[in-house]
Parts: C-alpha cells; sequence; structure tokens
C-alpha cells in the first residue's frame, strides 16, 4: 500500500530551496560590489536584472537596428569664424577681433536711481536750471587735452571731441605703446577726422556705424570700419530684421564677441540714442571697462523711449550723468554748440544750446 505525500510538502520544499538560493545569490551581489568599490568604476546593475556567473560564455554583440549604420556622428556647429583664406568660396572678409569674450556674471540692474528733485515745486524751471549748471561745470581739471585726438593742425576739424592726457589718467602712456584702443558710435556722419588722428597716433580705433557696405572695413592700419548699431538692447531672436544687412546689438554683446576687456576712450554721437545707450552702459556695468567718455547730447526732445513730463526728462537725464559721477567719472570738458538750434525740449529758453559735447575721465583707471 503506497502512502500518499501530505498536501504542500513539494511546495515547501521548493520555496525553500528558491530562497537559500536568494540568499546565497545576494551574498555573492555583496562581494562583488565590495571589490568593485576598491577597485575600477563601477557598473550600474538595472533592476530586476539579475547577472550571469562568471564562465567562458560570451554574450553576442548587440545588432544595430535595420538601417542604421555602425557610427552615429553628431555635427555641432560653431560660433567662431572660418580663418581668413580657408575652407570657404568666395573672398573671406578681413577679421578684427578674436571671438573669445566670456559674458558677465554680475545680475543685471533694471533701473537707475533717480535723484530728488531739483526743488519742492518739481518744476521745468528747477530741473533745467539744475541740470544745465552741471554740465557747464568741469569737475575735475586737466592740463593736457587734445583737440581733435592729437594732430596739431586742427582746422578741419568740426566738432571738439577732446580726450584727457595727463598722466595720472594713462591715456597718453598707452598712445605711446600703442595699446591704446578707441570705440567711435556714429550713425552714418561724415565727421571722421578724430577718429582718423587717433588711429595715426597708434590707437587702435573701431568705428561702428551702421551705413558702411561690408561687416568689416580695414580702413588703415589701424582703423576698423564696422556695419554694427550700437542700441540700448540686443535683437529678439524671435523677430526678424527688417533689412538684410541691420545688426545692432548691445555695446556689451560687442565687447564680448570681439574679446575686448576694456576702451581707453568712447566716443559717441547718437543723435538723441545717447540717453538709452548711457543708460544700458550703467545698469550692465560697461562703465568700468571704459576710461574717457566722450559723449555728444542732445536736449531739443526728450530722445528715444524717453517718456513723462518735461520736468521728470530732465530730471532722468540729470540722475544718468549722476550715476557717471557716482562711478567715478569726473567732467573735464564740457562744450556749447551755438552753431545748433538754441531749443531746448521744444522751447526757446534757459539760454540753451539743443547740443552739448561732455568729456569724462574715469579717474579709477588703470
Amino acid at each position: 500500500m503506497v502512502r500518499e505525500r501530505p498536501p504542500g510538502r513539494s511546495c515547501g520544499a521548493l520555496h525553500r530551496c528558491l530562497l537559500g538560493a536568494a540568499l546565497l545569490l545576494g551574498l555573492r551581489l555583496c562581494l562583488e560590489l565590495r571589490r568593485a568599490g576598491s577597485g575600477p568604476a563601477v557598473h550600474s546593475v538595472p533592476r530586476g536584472h539579475i547577472p550571469r556567473p562568471p564562465g567562458p560564455h560570451l554574450l553576442p554583440a548587440p545588432v544595430p537596428p535595420r538601417g542604421a549604420s555602425k557610427r552615429q556622428v553628431t555635427y555641432v556647429r560653431s560660433g567662431r569664424r572660418a580663418p581668413p583664406g580657408g575652407g570657404g568660396s568666395g573672398t573671406p572678409e578681413p577679421s578684427c577681433c578674436a571671438l573669445r569674450g566670456r559674458p558677465r556674471q554680475k545680475g543685471p540692474r533694471w533701473h537707475i536711481e533717480l535723484q530728488p528733485w531739483a526743488g519742492p515745486a518739481q518744476s521745468l524751471d528747477e530741473e533745467a536750471s539744475r541740470f544745465l549748471q552741471y554740465i557747464s561745470t568741469t569737475q575735475i581739471a586737466c592740463d593736457h587735452m587734445s583737440t581733435d585726438g592729437l594732430a596739431t593742425d586742427s582746422s578741419s576739424a568740426k566738432k571738439p571731441w577732446l580726450v584727457c592726457l595727463d598722466d595720472r589718467f594713462g591715456l597718453a602712456h598707452q598712445i605711446r605703446n600703442r595699446q591704446c584702443r578707441l570705440y567711435s558710435l556714429g550713425l552714418g556722419s561724415d565727421d571722421t577726422h578724430f577718429e582718423v588722428s587717433m588711429a595715426n597716433e597708434g590707437c587702435e580705433v573701431h568705428r561702428f556705424d551702421p551705413s558702411v557696405k561690408s561687416a568689416h572695413i580695414l580702413e588703415s592700419q589701424r582703423l576698423w570700419y564696422h556695419r554694427l548699431s550700437i542700441d540700448w538692447r540686443d535683437p529678439h531672436p524671435a523677430v526678424a530684421a527688417p533689412k538684410l544687412h541691420s545688426n545692432t546689438r548691445k555695446l556689451g554683446s560687442i565687447l564680448n564677441e570681439f574679446g575686448h576687456h576694456k576702451i581707453d576712450v568712447l566716443k559717441a554721437d547718437l543723435e538723441s540714442a545717447e540717453w538709452k545707450v548711457l543708460e544700458n552702459l550703467i545698469l550692465e556695468d560697461v562703465l568700468e571697462q571704459i576710461g574717457q567718455l566722450i559723449f555728444e547730447i542732445h536736449l531739443h526732445w526728450p530722445g528715444f523711449e524717453v517718456s513723462g513730463s518735461d520736468s521728470s526728462v530732465v530730471r532722468f537725464w540729470y540722475s544718468l550723468l549722476k550715476e557717471l559721477e557716482r562711478k567715478d567719472f569726473r567732467l573735464f570738458y564740457s562744450y556749447k554748440d551755438l552753431s545748433k538750434p538754441q531749443l531746448f525740449l521744444k522751447k526757446d529758453i534757459f539760454n540753451a544750446s539743443s547740443c552739448y559735447t561732455l568729456s569724462w575721465v574715469n579717474t579709477r583707471w588703470k
């Protein structure tokens, strides 16, 4: 007579076998991980994957999907231009600058700090009187000023662009060592006597003018023309440029792209865009990279994108110039252009000209 096994005994034995095998496998995995921790890099094991025991078995190489290449290459488009004379079709444009600049790490300021009102009435008379007195009074004496660069004959000069050549500010030393750099921001003006004379004396001159025909033109050994317009904002990448060759950029962006970390002299004749450009230089701390400023300012209207009452506009102008003073810029020359209409915010008042040329020096410049 055959005795029947109790139901479930075979299943219990099987469970014990599986549990023992799992424990052994876990101990083995722990040993392997300990050995790997003191050796080469550890390869992570996917969840649920049980590695095979070591042995002579070799896994077959993975088969690529049908139609796929064995090697896949990803091409990354570089922002650098091709070197002159290499690779491209046609004649390459001259390369003026090394594109090696790095963006600034400082966070941007969103607005300037407005100065208190000139008087309790917050009137145009009060604001204009304070502003005009401020731009007409020099703050520092400069013993050696050049008229129209360093040229001895200034009879052909159209405007008195002045730089300070006192040794304490370093510009004369930079010119003698041919390490001077000048940026000239213009809007199609034919008056280039200042730029030419400074280039002849040894400065590396970059003139930005959207009216030139080519992207970069080397006019002489040290004088460059660039088809770029300086703006107080960079173009939005989603908005197409209205013209094929139009190109506007902030000055800080151009400095980064050209790899220039300083400008010894910045000259600007921007036909009323100077107020917003100056605001941008202040907000983005570009002023720290500039040694001397020569700006032509226009007072016959508020300027591009400057709004508010007349008294508010003048207060804004004054606040911008006080920001220069806070950045250690001092006014050393002021020129009132009597050949221009004598208008102040479209009014014939205050005995003011509609145009002044002002020159500042950065007293901390080295």
